[in-house]
């Protein structure tokens, strides 16, 4: 039987994937990789392999040994961690990028989900409502990869015939996962703290705007998306999506309701610019009509879940 391969598995969005796709296909049809081994837990969920993203030869010999069909690569450097090490960030986003596009062009495999992000805008790109087709003059190491990643993938499929899928993710929130190193990874740290501190102070100022989703949307659409038929895919760089957009403040106000008595400052640091240069909202037009996309949780829903799910964690 075909097989599904996450290369990343470990990451914040790899671990809710893997989780999904097996509940979906079953455990022993979905292989987690990663760099190295993670959760003791999740390592022993199904199977797992120890495949470095860059080294060809190791996702060539994953692949061929498993019969893999339609590979999920996760693996990347987020845009903090990424500014404080460009070299290594081009290397890894890139070149494992190219792994997987010359394997499904030499008929390895035969579809590639791989993720972009909102960090393809720049602080040129319209902020309201910013287009699927639009100025895109990213300024940050991670954005610059990921733009120059999604115009190989068109590449690869105009001119090679790759089934290659991608969504540009807008910044995501989970409760399951620790952040990982992204600008938007206040909106889940304050969930934490103000669950376990009562109050927290966001490295973001408090009217920065940004684009956001649920890992819960994140993941549905990610799936949805590897599911369509492939005539519904009329982009091949990577669909605009979106769910619901908010600040600092506003977050705070949300969890207020939940916990009146938290209280929130600012002190803004080098992820502040980062955030200046993305959208503040997303036109996802062309996911809906194409292949269907609609998010489900709200800010309110989200917040409410999030606290739900830490306080029973904690409890």
């Amino acid at each position: 039987m075909a097989k599904i391969l996450i290369i990343g598995a470990c990451g914040q969005i790899g671990t809710e994937l893997t989780k999904k796709l097996r509940s979906i296909y079953g455990k022993d049809e979905v292989i987690a990789s990663d760099v190295r081994k993670g959760d003791v837990e999740f390592v022993a969920s199904g199977p797992f392999e120890v495949v470095n993203a860059l080294d060809f030869n190791q996702v060539q010999a994953v692949i061929e040994q498993y019969n893999v069909e339609d590979v999920y690569l996760m693996a990347a450097l987020l845009s903090a961690t990424a500014e404080k090490n460009p070299a290594f960030a081009w290397d890894l986003n890139m070149n494992s990028l190219f792994h997987v596009l010359n394997l499904a062009k030499a008929g390895k495999i035969k579809k590639i989900f791989w993720p972009s992000s909102i960090a393809v805008f720049g602080p040129t790109t319209p902020k309201q409502n910013t287009p699927q087709y639009t100025v895109m003059e990213p300024s940050t190491v991670y954005g610059i990869s990921k733009q120059s990643g999604e115009r190989w993938g068109e590449y690869y499929h105009n001119i090679y015939g790759v089934d290659i899928r991608s969504i540009r993710y807008p910044g995501l929130i989970s409760w399951s996962t620790p952040p990982g190193g992204g600008t938007t990874d206040y909106a889940v740290d304050i969930y934490h703290k103000a669950l376990a501190d009562g109050k927290y102070t966001c490295f973001l100022s408090e009217e920065t705007r940004l684009p956001m989703m649920y890992m819960d949307d994140a993941i549905r659409a990610t799936v949805e998306i590897m599911q369509a038929p492939a005539g519904n895919i009329k982009i091949r760089s990577s669909y605009n999506l979106s769910a619901m957009d908010f600040t600092p403040e506003e977050i705070a106000e949300a969890i207020k309701k939940h916990i009146p008595d938290f209280t929130i400052d600012y002190a803004p640091d080098f992820r502040q610019k980062i955030a200046d240069s993305w959208p503040q909202s997303i036109d996802d037009s062309n996911a809906r009509q194409d292949w269907g996309w609609k998010h489900d949780f709200d800010l309110e829903a989200m917040t409410a879940d999030m606290l739900e799910h830490l306080a029973g964690e904690k409890g």
